[in-house]
């Protein structure tokens, strides 16, 4: 079976941090998350110029996880320098200012990066109508890949979830769809082979920017014994 695209998620200090952790694991990845909000300074332009992976650029605010905590109008401002530069990929939250979220898409409209938009939940898996809710609103937005993350407490809870990834492929929408924490983990592989558009991992278990995150060389040691290759 062939995979789908295997992402590292990087929270460094500065671009530079950025290239010499993406050279770490560059020959096992195919996309690199930046994570702009744990950058002092955010430096798309920096990261364009040392990183040649494509790039996706997140700047994740607070009330999502992450650890910007300004001004909307400051947070959006790399991710339109990312658009200009043409960035493989730009992250939006779903609970975010829509207004701001269609000024990115109309941005996006003549360039060749693609928005994803994205939605976690921290503690729970939500029932099958609140994720069919979630799905819904991202097909309706005009973005072109959803990505919506939940966090797992047993089986259930990725059986579930992984029901919406059997809908958004019935539907033809990209979806990013996986769990986090401990029960969550082996959603992290077997979206990549179930139709999810892409499944992230860290450059070491120590560096994980979500729980339950595989080091990238972990799953990319999961991918090639299930593809059978030694």
């Amino acid at each position: 079976m062939k995979r789908t695209r295997l992402c590292v998620s990087i929270a460094a200090a500065d671009a530079r941090e950025v290239a010499r952790e993406v050279q770490l694991v560059e020959d096992i990845v195919d996309v690199v998350e930046v994570r702009l909000d744990a950058m002092t300074d955010p430096d798309v332009a920096g990261c364009c110029q040392l990183v040649g992976k494509p790039l996706l650029f997140t700047h994740r605010p607070g009330w999502e996880g992450g650890e910007f905590n300004g001004f909307e109008d400051d947070r959006v401002r790399p991710l339109f320098k990312a658009i200009e530069l043409q960035a493989a990929y730009i992250d939006y939250e779903l609970r975010a200012d829509p207004l701001l979220r269609a000024q990115l898409l109309e941005e996006i409209s003549t360039s060749p990066t693609r928005m994803i938009l994205s939605w976690h939940d921290f503690t729970s898996t939500p029932a099958n109508h609140d994720l069919d809710e979630v799905l819904q609103q991202m097909q309706e937005s005009g973005a072109d890949i959803g990505k919506i993350i939940t966090t797992a407490h047993g089986a259930a809870d990725v059986l579930r979830l992984l029901k919406i990834q059997e809908k958004a492929l019935a539907a033809g929408f990209a979806l990013c769809c996986f769990a986090m924490g401990e029960a969550g983990r082996i959603s992290r592989l077997a979206t990549l082979y179930l139709g999810g558009y892409m499944s992230y991992c860290a450059v070491t278990e120590e560096a994980a920017t979500a729980p339950g995150q595989f080091a990238a060389a972990q799953l990319h040691a999961l991918c090639r014994q299930f593809e059978g290759e030694r």
